[in-house]
C-alpha cells in the first residue's frame, strides 16, 4: 500500500506565513520611508552655494564662438566665429521688469532673459522678502536664450542678416513696472543692419500670468527676399552634487514629443538626437519650478542639444528650431512663442499644452498620485485649507477601503480570540510543528479564519502611503500651505514634532488591538516598529504625518468597533464562540482531525493516536475521553468522530498484532 503523503500545503501554517510576513511588511515600508527621508533632505536641506564670478567668463566665453547656436540648414553655422560688430562700439545694458507675478532682467545683448525672480515665492517663510531666483545668469548660468537664424544663400552673409542671441539691441528705457489698473506691459528692444532689416523683439507680460510672448517681427526694407527662422533654447550650467544615497529630486532637461521625456543634462547630447516634432515644448525642471518654451501650435520645429564650454566648465543645452519664414523686399512678418517661468502649477501648464502637467513629476506612481492630487484640489476648493483637504481626503480612502479593511480587522479579532488555543495546541505538540500546524489548519477552518488577512491594510496602504508623499512633495500648489496652530507649512517637517509623536503614540495603540506574534523575537520587533516609525516620521513633511495619523486613528476606531462587535455575538445565546466546553470540544475535533489526515502513513499511527488522547485528556468531564485514553496505545486504520468506533478499531488492530514502537520521549499509559 502506498502511504499517503500530505501536500506541503497543507502541513505550513498561515499563521506562521502571517507572524513572517508582518515585520517583513513593516521592515519594507520603514527601508521606502529611509529612501523618501533621502530625498526629502536633498529636497529641504541646505542648498549648494554657486560661484557669482563665472558670470564675466561666461560672456568672454561666449562672445567668442558660436558653439551655443543651432545650426542654419545645409550649414555649420554654429562653428562660423561670431562677427566683431555684433558687440563692437554698443554699450550693454540690463532691462528690469516688474510684474505681480515676475521680476526680470533682460540683456540687451541678445534680449535674454538672465534672471527671472517669483515675488509671490519666498524662499522660506521665514525669509518672506527673498522669492525664489529661477533663471540665474551670474550663479548658475542659467538663462533663456532667443533669437533668429538666415538660412544660407550664395553670397550673401547669413549672419548679419538676423540677430542671434549674441545681437546688441536697442532699448527705449531700462525700467518697466506693471501699474496698478495696467492688464498688459510690453517691452520692446530693436535691431538694425546696414541692408535695411529691422527686427523688433517683444516680450509681452500680463497681470496674473507666468506665460510671457516673445515676438520677432521682421520688416525687409532691403532689396531682397530674406528667408529665416526662429530658436529658442535653454541654458543650464553644470548641476551641483547633492547628499543623497538612493533618491534625489531630479533637475535636469525635460521635452515632449508625443510623449513626456526627461534627461540629465549630462545625457543631453547621447539621448536627445536632432527630429522635428510638431506641439511639442522643451524645458528645464527642478523641484515646484520649471521654465518651458513653448511654440505655437500645430507648428513644426527641429529638436537639438549642445553641450559647450563656458569658463572652463561643461554647459548644456536644449533647443527648438522654427521652419523657414521668407519676407519678400519691402514686406513683414512675426515670428513668435512663449515662454513660461514660474511654479508647476498643472492646472494653467495643461491648459498651455498637452504634457506640460506631467513636469510635476509623481515617477511611477503617477497613476496613483494624479488623481489623489485631482480630488485633493477638488476638495481643497470646497474647504479652502490643504490640512483640512487631507483630512477629509484620508476618510474617503478610508471608506473606499473599508470592506477591504473590516474583513482583514475581523480576521485579526479573531485570530486574538483563538490565540489561547493556539497556544494550548503549541503546548501540547511541542517541536512537532507538522501535527501543530494540521491541527492549526483545521482550527482555521472552522473558526472561519483567514490568518493572512491581517496583512492586506499594510499592503493597500504602502502605495497610496507613497503616491502621497510624492503629492505633497510634488505638488507647488501645498509648498507653504498652513494648516492650524503651530502647522503653517504642511510640505515641510513639523517644527514641534507633535504629529510624529502622536502618529506613533496611535501605532503603538494599533499593535495592541492585534494579535501578537507567537515567537518572541517577532513580538519585540512590532514593538519596536512605532519607535522607528516615529523617529522617520519627525522629518517628513506635516501634511503626510497629518495623513498617516489620521489613518491609523480611523483604523483603530474601526478595528475596535469590530472587535467590540465580535464579542457581542460571542456573548449572545447561541452565539459562535465559546464557553469552556465548547473550546474543550473543539480542541479534540482539532486533535482528532488533525489524526485522520496522517493515519494511514507508517510510523504515524500512535502518535497521532497519542495526540488525540492527550487532547481528550484535557476534557475530563467527558465520559468518552476515558474510553479514548484506554484504547491510544494501538493505531487507527480509519478516522474515527465517537469513542465506540474508536475502540472497536482499536481492539481490531491489536488482534493483527499491529502495536508499533513507541516514539522516544512518549508516554506510557495503560
Amino acid at each position: 500500500m502506498i502511504p499517503f503523503r500530505t501536500p506541503l500545503t497543507a502541513i505550513i501554517d498561515p499563521r506562521e506565513i502571517m507572524d513572517n510576513l508582518r515585520p517583513i511588511l513593516y521592515l519594507t515600508l520603514v527601508f521606502l520611508l529611509f529612501l523618501i527621508w533621502q530625498a526629502w533632505r536633498v529636497d529641504f536641506g541646505p542648498q549648494p552655494e554657486f560661484s557669482p564670478e563665472r558670470s564675466d567668463a561666461t560672456h568672454q566665453e561666449a562672445g567668442g564662438s558660436r558653439d551655443d547656436m543651432p545650426a542654419a540648414p545645409d550649414s555649420e553655422a554654429r562653428d562660423a566665429p561670431m562677427e566683431a560688430g555684433d558687440v563692437d562700439g554698443i554699450e550693454r545694458q540690463q532691462i528690469r521688469v516688474t510684474t505681480d507675478t515676475l521680476d526680470v532682467l533682460i540683456d540687451t545683448r541678445g534680449g535674454d532673459l538672465v534672471r527671472a525672480e517669483l515675488p509671490s515665492y519666498p524662499v522660506s517663510l521665514q525669509e518672506p522678502d527673498n522669492p525664489v531666483r529661477l533663471l540665474d545668469e551670474g550663479a548658475r548660468d542659467y538663462v533663456a536664450q532667443s533669437g533668429l537664424i538666415h538660412d544660407r544663400v550664395p553670397n550673401v552673409d547669413h549672419s548679419d542678416r538676423a540677430p542671434s542671441h549674441h545681437a546688441i539691441f536697442q532699448a527705449e528705457k531700462t525700467e518697466y513696472q506693471l501699474e496698478d489698473g495696467q492688464d498688459e506691459l510690453s517691452v520692446p528692444l530693436t535691431w538694425e543692419n546696414e541692408e535695411g532689416i529691422r527686427v523688433t523683439k517683444t516680450y509681452t507680460f500680463r497681470r496674473g500670468d507666468f506665460l510671457v510672448d516673445v515676438s520677432h517681427q521682421v520688416e525687409n526694407a532691403s532689396d531682397q527676399a530674406w528667408t529665416g527662422r526662429q530658436y529658442r533654447q535653454l541654458r543650464h550650467g553644470p548641476t551641483p552634487d547633492r547628499e543623497s544615497w538612493f533618491l534625489y529630486t531630479f533637475t535636469g532637461a525635460a521635452y515632449y514629443d508625443e510623449r513626456y521625456e526627461k534627461e540629465a543634462f549630462e545625457d543631453l547630447t547621447e539621448k536627445v538626437n536632432e527630429r522635428n516634432i510638431t506641439e511639442g515644448w522643451i524645458a528645464v525642471i527642478e523641484h515646484y519650478f520649471l521654465s518651458t518654451w513653448v511654440p505655437l501650435d500645430d507648428e513644426e520645429n527641429l529638436l537639438y542639444a549642445r553641450e559647450v564650454t563656458s569658463g572652463g566648465q561643461p554647459e548644456y543645452i536644449i533647443g527648438l528650431r522654427s521652419e523657414p519664414v521668407t519676407i519678400e523686399a519691402g514686406a513683414q512678418d512675426e515670428l513668435n512663442a512663449r515662454i513660461w517661468i514660474g511654479p508647476k502649477l498643472q492646472g494653467p501648464l495643461s491648459d498651455i499644452r498637452e504634457g506640460l502637467e506631467l513636469t510635476a513629476d509623481y515617477g511611477i506612481f503617477t497613476v496613483l498620485s494624479k488623481p489623489l492630487f485631482w480630488l485633493l484640489r477638488v476638495i481643497h476648493d470646497f474647504v479652502g485649507n490643504w490640512g483640512w483637504a487631507i483630512l477629509i481626503l484620508t476618510l474617503m480612502i478610508k471608506l473606499a477601503f473599508y470592506k477591504l479593511s473590516a474583513t482583514s480587522y475581523r480576521s485579526m479579532a479573531k485570530m486574538r480570540a483563538v490565540q489561547p488555543k493556539m497556544m494550548a495546541l503549541k503546548e501540547r505538540f511541542g517541536d512537532d510543528k507538522q501535527r501543530m500546524n494540521q491541527a492549526l489548519m483545521e482550527l482555521y477552518k472552522k473558526e472561519k479564519i483567514n490568518p493572512l488577512g491581517g496583512c492586506l491594510p499594510i499592503l493597500v496602504q504602502i502605495p497610496v502611503f507613497i503616491a502621497l508623499y510624492w503629492v505633497l512633495l510634488e505638488s507647488v500648489e501645498l509648498r507653504q500651505a498652513p494648516w492650524i496652530l503651530w502647522i503653517q507649512d504642511l510640505s515641510v517637517r513639523d517644527p514641534y514634532f507633535v504629529l510624529p509623536l502622536l502618529m506613533g503614540a496611535s501605532m503603538l495603540a494599533q499593535y495592541k488591538l492585534n494579535p501578537a506574534p507567537m515567537d518572541p523575537v517577532q513580538q519585540k520587533i512590532m514593538m519596536a516598529l512605532p519607535i522607528i516609525f516615529t523617529v522617520f516620521f519627525a522629518f517628513f513633511p506635516a501634511g503626510l504625518v497629518l495623513y498617516w495619523l489620521t489613518n491609523n486613528l480611523l483604523s483603530i476606531g474601526q478595528q475596535y468597533y469590530i472587535t467590540r462587535k465580535i464579542a457581542a455575538e460571542a456573548a449572545k445565546p447561541g452565539g459562535s464562540p465559546p464557553k469552556a466546553s465548547r473550546r474543550k470540544q473543539d480542541a479534540d475535533d482539532n486533535a482528532d482531525d488533525a489524526d485522520s489526515a496522517t493515519a494511514d502513513e507508517p510510523g504515524q499511527g500512535l502518535a497521532e493516536t497519542e495526540a488525540s488522547a492527550d487532547t481528550r485528556m484535557d476534557s475530563t468531564s467527558e465520559p468518552e475521553a476515558a474510553q479514548a485514553d484506554q484504547t491510544s496505545d494501538e493505531p487507527q486504520s480509519t478516522p474515527s468522530k465517537t469513542p465506540a468506533s474508536k475502540s472497536a478499531q482499536n481492539k481490531g488492530g491489536a488482534a493483527k498484532g499491529s502495536r508499533r514502537k513507541r516514539p522516544r520521549g512518549g508516554k506510557s499509559r495503560k
